[in-house]
């Protein structure tokens, strides 16, 4: 009787709380929202404690650049089947490209959904320096995480040719979000890119792998969490062989309009997309231009790095990559939500493994 015990209570303690959440979910769509919200954070929380021992066996083991593998992998399977929500790959062949510089676009806390599907093996993040002396610090080291020094742009760089070396010696690849903060909306658009990813691409000699979430606005969005199935697109490697630093700008330009293309074929198409897109073009104005909702709660454990690296200093003349996202960018500015770097105020676009946005 006891022995069954040890298998009963745990079920008992687990299937009580799932109950009344399932309960909640079913009395209105406010009430799903906070309850699919829930049951995803808590499968976050008790993932990424189970990563920590993950972390620590596997690096004792010599294989530390598969801790995000395994971690990802592993809240995928549980947290795709809670919420109903499932994330269909194409393209997944390119990511056995090794090593490589992927880089995604960023919508809410939810692509750690779709990065748990396809983050690969012997893939890590990039993370600021100051980082690795925080709590989190012997986490990230043991997952493999590449520190970039960002007190100035100097060494910003310096820091960035030490991790492209790294990334060639020990065939690691990274995650990328080059557009620096979030961004969801119901109509599929992009900000303008920062530089950081393609200058590491360039400086290391490695390619680059766009990979592109479609818009998933109909799924999740402040006040709406449904259930359904995300489709992710990796395109085929870009490579940088024979690039220069000057031909960083260009570069940047032809991986944001692949992407874009993608965005706008692979997402449900909306009504209101003609009204919305004068937004988008430069110079256009919009009677309220559109403005990222935070997430309603901190991010959470498991998150990707953005692209956090200041442009790099070189011979041009230091404008940003021509977008048609400008004055979308310009407007979030205006609000606060991003630096004059492109990049979140709090954090100037760090979205790190247990990091916190409020």
């Amino acid at each position: 009787m006891s022995f069954l015990a040890l298998f009963i209570k745990p079920l008992a303690y687990i299937s009580v709380p799932v109950i009344i959440l399932r309960t909640i979910a079913s009395t209105s769509p406010v009430g799903r929202y906070y309850a699919q919200l829930t049951i995803y954070l808590g499968t976050l929380a008790v993932v990424s404690t189970w990563g920590v021992f993950v972390a620590v066996g596997m690096t004792l083991m010599g294989r530390r650049h598969d801790v995000n593998y395994v971690v990802a992998r592993s809240f995928y399977a549980i947290a795709s089947r809670v919420l109903n929500i499932q994330v269909e790959v194409e393209g997944e062949e390119h990511l056995h490209t090794c090593p490589m510089v992927m880089v995604g676009n960023h919508q809410s806390m939810l692509d750690i959904l779709y990065l748990g599907r396809m983050f690969p093996k012997r893939a890590s993040i990039m993370a600021k320096k100051e980082l690795q002396w925080s709590p989190l610090g012997p986490w990230m080291f043991m997952s493999g995480a590449v520190f970039v020094d960002r007190g100035n742009s100097t060494k910003a760089h310096e820091s960035l040719a030490a991790a492209g070396d790294e990334m060639r010696t020990k065939r690691i690849s990274l995650m990328m979000y080059p557009e620096g903060t979030r961004h969801c909306q119901e109509v599929p658009s992009l900000l303008p890119f920062k530089k950081g990813a393609f200058h590491l691409a360039v400086q290391a000699g490695i390619p680059v792998i766009p990979i592109v979430c479609e818009n998933y606005w109909s799924i999740y969005h402040k006040g709406v969490f449904g259930t359904g199935t995300i489709r992710v697109r990796v395109l085929p490697p870009i490579s940088t062989t024979g690039l220069s630093v000057s031909d960083v700008p260009e570069l940047t330009t032809q991986v944001r309009d692949q992407m874009l293309a993608t965005l706008r074929e692979i997402s449900v198409k909306v009504s209101s997309e003609e009204d919305v897109k004068p937004a988008e073009q430069p110079g256009a104005k919009a009677d309220s231009p559109p403005v990222d909702e935070p997430d309603p709660i901190p991010a959470t454990p498991a998150e990707v790095a953005s692209d956090e690296v200041p442009n790099a200093p070189s011979d041009e003349d230091g404008s940003e990559t021509p977008s048609v996202d400008t004055s979308l960018s310009r407007s979030l500015r205006q609000e606060g939500s991003i630096s004059e770097y492109g990049t979140e105020t709090d954090d100037e676009g760090m979205v790190v493994i247990g990091r916190q946005h409020h």
